[in-house]
């Protein structure tokens, strides 16, 4: 890539997700000497303002007007970039033209995207222009999915250290979670079954664990739509609501990876509740719950929670692999602050940061399948998540 303005731009920074990535850039890379050269675009110059004041960010920030309505526009803008992070959704109605910007000048992309019928889209359209123009096009780039991307590709590297091969089965289980579902999931789950009502060939994809794997269809995975006691930990399990997205995404980076996990991998997502009655009650309350989770008022773009709020959330994730001979490996990931928003901004901002230094070929990939160990580093690090082995 020929030398550029700027690193990294932060597109959507006025927006509610937006402006909590440039607060990171701004809390850990504020010094400009040593830091990434960053810039904050948007579609308004005098909100633009605003917020870089608003968030102390310095006087000289370059600010970019851009529309998601203006290709011309955003052609310009990935010109002068190495990395676009976008928070700018639902991507399948503001999302095309910025992916193919991205493509067609050779710059690196992530969002926060949980629209697999949108990511399919997408890889069947320019999986291969990216390849050839070597723009690494980096979905859910967030909570969904970093935490289980990372946490089972960690968990089968160890695997393979302690035992000499991959688990082939995977249960990821969300022991915890305190925080709120954001605007944007709420509005991209709206704009899928819109989507899917106008074209019904998305449902398989929606439906499929392998609907990000092109040509490939593994072994039957486990549903996980129903409660189910789990002996091993002595608790109830419930549906998860993410498993959707998260699970596809595994796959993905199993796939694009050479199947390190094997081609026979079986993966599934669940939350933990609590042992006897109570916990069997509680997996069935989650279980209606999810049949309309964000209730008649859904939270609206642009929302949010307080920053107090913000910094009370957390999530831990156990990760259980389960070997041939029925060793057991537990695995888990832990992460301070709401995992839609205060977390999800950080792992944005990192995964730009890991981008910066990454050598892998170009195309429409997964954190796990461009980044891997060197963006948990970069979490750790920067971004307060924890990955260990749990003995």
């Amino acid at each position: 890539m020929a030398q550029r303005e700027f690193d990294i731009v932060v597109y959507g920074a006025t927006g509610y997700t937006g402006r909590l990535v440039a607060e990171h850039f701004v809390r850990e890379y504020g010094d400009a000497d040593s830091g990434p050269k960053w810039a904050m675009a948007g579609r308004s110059l005098t909100k633009l303002e605003e917020v870089r004041d608003a968030i102390g960010a310095p006087a000289d920030t370059p600010l970019v007007v851009a529309d998601a309505d203006d290709p011309a526009a955003l052609v310009a803008m990935c010109q002068r970039t190495r990395v676009v992070l976008t928070t700018v959704g639902p991507y399948q109605l503001y999302g095309d033209a910025l992916v193919a910007a991205c493509v067609a000048t050779g710059t690196d992309y992530a969002d926060l995207c949980g629209e697999p019928g949108w990511m399919r889209e997408q890889i069947d359209q320019h999986h291969a222009a990216a390849r050839d123009s070597g723009a690494r096009i980096c979905f859910s780039s967030g909570f969904d999915s970093i935490p289980f991307d990372l946490g089972v590709l960690m968990l089968q590297k160890e695997a393979v250290k302690r035992f000499g091969a991959p688990a082939p089965r995977v249960r990821g289980r969300v022991r915890s979670m305190q925080g709120t579902f954001s605007g944007g999931t709420a509005a991209s789950l709206g704009a899928t079954m819109k989507a899917v009502a106008k074209n019904p060939a998305l449902i398989p994809v929606l439906q499929s664990p392998f609907g990000l794997t092109p040509d490939f269809e593994g072994p039957d995975q486990p549903a996980g739509l129903a409660p189910r006691y789990e002996d091993d930990l002595g608790k109830w399990a419930a549906p998860f609501i993410m498993a959707t997205i998260n699970v596809k995404n595994v796959h993905r980076t199993n796939f694009l990876n050479g199947f390190p996990y094997g081609e026979d991998f079986r993966y599934d997502e669940m939350m933990l509740t609590s042992p006897g009655d109570a916990g069997k009650a509680a997996a069935q309350a989650v279980t209606e719950m999810l049949k309309n989770p964000f209730g008649a008022k859904p939270p609206q773009p642009g929302e949010g929670p307080s920053k107090a709020e913000r910094e009370a959330g957390s999530y831990d994730l156990l990760f259980i692999g389960e070997m041939a001979d029925g060793t057991m490996l537990h695995y888990g990931v832990k992460g301070r602050y709401d995992p839609g928003y205060g977390s999800t901004s950080r792992m944005l901002g990192e995964t730009g940061m890991a981008l910066l230094d990454c050598e892998a070929a170009g195309g429409i990939g997964t954190p796990g399948h461009f980044l891997g160990e060197a963006l948990v580093a970069r979490l750790e690090d920067h971004a307060e998540l924890r990955f260990a082995v749990e003995e």
